[in-house]
């Protein structure tokens, strides 16, 4: 099986370990054909520069395309490098989206929702002082208008609240609530042409499961999606390329023959056997 991480983390994010070498070098020995370079890039804190709790994304994005791009070329013929960023909350503030939009040449954009207007990050939320329900409807509903911004590829961990619920809390939420709001995200990604990704880090954590899971992958494919891409999310090299094959397996199960590698915001369809 032919096999692409396109979601990966350099030291150019604030969270991560490894140099943009050091993730090719470990998707090489592990036989991928592409790795997609995807540091984060969280629009709302773009203005605060230096001062900001990420660093300054001025510097460390504009860093994350050259490493990608000399990448690229060191290892051609051995690995497709793609250079891309995961802009985190576009909505938030058009005005830095658009500037982050203009950092490079990026081949592929994955957007995502870590944090709803006027609260923290899910990762630093006391899931014991808040009500679930309300921040998955706020959530989703934010989702929703983050799948109708034009200026990306793929919709990065659709359920990424339930990585630090299910830890903090041990229960899995019942997602049934929010199929109206699920199927509304996914009837705009299929109409405005853009993927969903199946992030497989959550079969490293207490969920024990895609994001999305099965059932909302058969969900999306139902109601016509076709298009989905295959991430890590990857921190470290170590990660680079863990649990591709379940994700694609999950993705097979669920009716799809194929997922997409985007080159120059062009997917590239790779068969799954």
């Amino acid at each position: 099986m032919i096999l692409c991480d396109l979601h990966t983390h350099s030291l150019n994010s604030f969270d991560a370990e490894n140099t943009v070498d050091e993730m090719c070098r470990a998707a090489i020995a592990r036989g991928l054909e592409a790795i997609a370079v995807t540091d984060h890039c969280e629009a709302p804190f773009i203005s605060c520069g230096e001062d900001c709790e990420f660093g300054s994304f001025d510097r460390q994005i504009p860093q994350s395309v050259r490493d990608a791009h000399q990448a690229a070329e060191k290892y051609k013929g051995k690995l497709r490098v793609l250079c891309g960023m995961e802009l985190g909350e576009p909505m938030h503030d058009p005005e830095q989206t658009a500037h982050a939009l203009g950092y490079g040449d990026f081949d592929f954009i994955l957007a995502s929702v870590h944090n709803l207007r006027g609260r923290d990050d899910f990762y630093f939320m006391d899931f014991s002082k808040v009500s679930v329900d309300e921040i998955l409807r706020e959530y989703f509903d934010e989702l929703a208008e983050t799948a109708a911004f034009p200026d990306f590829d793929s919709l990065a961990h659709l359920t990424y609240p339930l990585r630090y619920i299910v830890e903090r809390t041990g229960v899995y939420p019942d997602l049934s609530p929010y199929t109206g709001q699920i199927e509304n995200i996914f009837k705009i990604l299929i109409k405005n042409q853009k993927a969903l990704e199946i992030n497989v880090s959550g079969l490293f954590k207490p969920m024990n499961t895609t994001l999305p899971d099965l059932p909302l992958l058969r969900l999306y494919r139902e109601l016509g999606g076709r298009l989905i891409t295959v991430g890590t999310d990857a921190h470290t090299a170590a990660m680079v390329g863990r649990g591709l094959e379940d994700g694609l397996s999950a993705a097979r199960e669920a009716g799809f023959d194929s997922y997409a590698v985007y080159q120059s915001h062009t997917p590239h369809l790779i068969p799954i056997k």
